[in-house]
């Protein structure tokens, strides 16, 4: 599904026509085809986007926020209407399998603006404490910066609960995957998302991504991506004291003790590894095996690692598609290079691409054992299919390995429920996944040091989109 919008940007209610003419193309990587072009903005279109915003500020955050809520629900209306557009879209711009969009990438955006609506309506707003009145209310004109990996997970919740806290915004979604981006936009049009409130510019992160987050008229950023970019942010940001929501890179590590049932806690592993090509900021990709049952674990992920079937994204039967870009490739087969040479033991895959396929960006399921917690691929993010192994000799190292990285996004932890609990409250990670639970939706979503700072998810997300107002002397409410 390719949107009929992709040369122009959505300004203050209209689709309009960027103000210079530079262009990229939007390739498929399953084939390496250009099959659109995208519109890249200049300082000058976010400019014009954040000042509709701020123009339209005032009228919306007085809004009551049962109308609010309303529109949300017309978005999600709008939204449930062009489902299967968006899952072929994100099919198409980053390769996903079709069934993965469906069931993965198009829910999540789906589930993120349901979950925010129920939040909201939960949500105290505004109570008493003593003499003084607490409120809850909107922080301004907001620029939302998302990635190409999870676009709708990520646009949806930014834009969901930044429109139910009463804030304006400017979206700058990914140039990489611009076309479930462009959908989103043309869905809140549909859905009568008030002219101003929600905007959109396509562009690169140096030109539009760094203009919106040093504009003077934006309150606040909300950005994902890597952590590399997210300093950028930061410090673009800093001169006007804006808050900062970030979401960024991760090296979560998955410890499996010694009394989890081996067998399904590695092949769970590996799946959460695997899932979304690897180009995930939460995956699991460090695994902590006992050191007895380390050439058996290597044994069962091989085995879960040969399940996988890599192929063309739109083949139902496919369970991984390539990575984004040639870029994104080239990343990948030089950190699988650097693995191999630094004496890791390569189980499965290693580098080039899959036996038989001679085109687009596809690799290798990838597992390597025996890998030291000093090697690069433990430490750096790969944002691939490649799963590190690491023995362990007690649950005490393995933790202390857990923890020795920059990173604090997630963490994962197989093994008997108490055992489980308690090594979960000693990692340094924003979201600690005991067994493999379901994806909760309402749980806080967010990262511990270089992994970024703000909570994301349902009511989460609506508090870092507010700011805490106190009357003081209100008296009786």
């Amino acid at each position: 599904m390719i949107p009929a919008n992709l040369l122009k940007f959505y300004i203050d209610g209209a689709w309009v026509d960027p103000l210079g003419g530079e262009r990229i193309g939007v390739e498929n990587p399953a084939t390496e085809e250009i099959v659109a072009e995208v519109a890249l903005g200049s300082e000058a279109d976010a400019d014009r986007a954040i000042l509709a915003a701020r123009a339209a500020f005032d009228s919306y955050t007085a809004t009551p926020l049962a109308d609010r809520i309303a529109l949300v629900r017309r978005v999600l209306e709008v939204y449930n209407s062009r489902y299967e557009d968006f899952a072929q879209a994100m099919s198409l711009e980053m390769g996903a399998p079709i069934e993965w969009a469906r069931g993965a990438q198009a829910w999540a955006g789906q589930v993120h603006i349901e979950s925010t609506i129920t939040a909201a309506e939960e949500m105290v707003w505004e109570y008493s404490r003593g003499n003084t009145r607490i409120i809850y209310e909107g922080i301004g004109v907001c620029a939302l910066i998302t990635p190409w990996n999870w676009p709708m997970n990520q646009i949806a919740c930014k834009v969901a609960p930044a429109l139910i806290a009463g804030c304006t915004m400017v979206l700058k979604p990914s140039e990489i995957a611009p076309l479930s981006g462009t959908l989103f936009a043309e869905i809140c049009h549909e859905a009568g998302v008030p002219k101003g409130v929600f905007n959109m510019v396509n562009g690169n992160g140096p030109v539009v991504g760094a203009r919106m987050s040093s504009h003077p008229e934006v309150d606040m950023v909300s950005f994902t991506g890597s952590t590399r970019a997210g300093t950028a942010v930061a410090a673009a940001a800093a001169p006007t004291v804006k808050r900062v929501a970030q979401e960024l890179g991760g090296k979560s590590a998955n410890i499996i003790l010694p009394g989890a049932d081996l067998a399904a806690a590695v092949s769970g592993g590996v799946e959460g590894c695997f899932g979304n090509t690897g180009q995930s900021c939460d995956a699991p990709t460090r695994m902590f095996v006992p050191r007895v049952q380390h050439d058996a674990a290597l044994e069962i992920a091989a085995g879960a690692a040969a399940a996988v079937v890599v192929g063309d994204p739109r083949d139902s039967a496919t369970t991984m598609g390539p990575l984004v870009s040639r870029m994104q490739f080239d990343k990948v087969q030089a950190l699988i290079e650097k693995g191999i040479a630094e004496g890791a033991t390569l189980v499965c895959g290693g580098p080039g691409r899959p036996e038989g396929v001679n085109r687009g960006w596809f690799a290798r399921p990838t597992i390597f054992g025996n890998v030291t917690n000093d090697m690069t691929i433990a430490r750096e993010e790969i944002f691939g299919p490649v799963l590190a192994i690491l023995p362990y000799d007690t649950v005490d190292e393995a933790v202390a390995m857990a923890n020795d990285t920059p990173y604090g996004l997630a963490a994962y932890v197989q093994g008997p429920e108490a055992e489980a609990r308690a090594v979960g409250r000693r990692l340094r990670a924003g979201q600690v996944s005991l067994n493999y639970p379901d994806w909760d939706t309402f749980a806080p979503f967010g990262g511990y040091k270089q992994s970024g700072n703000g909570r994301e998810y349902a009511g989460w997300g609506i508090h870092d989109f507010c700011e805490v107002k106190a009357l003081v002397g209100y008296g009786e409410a």
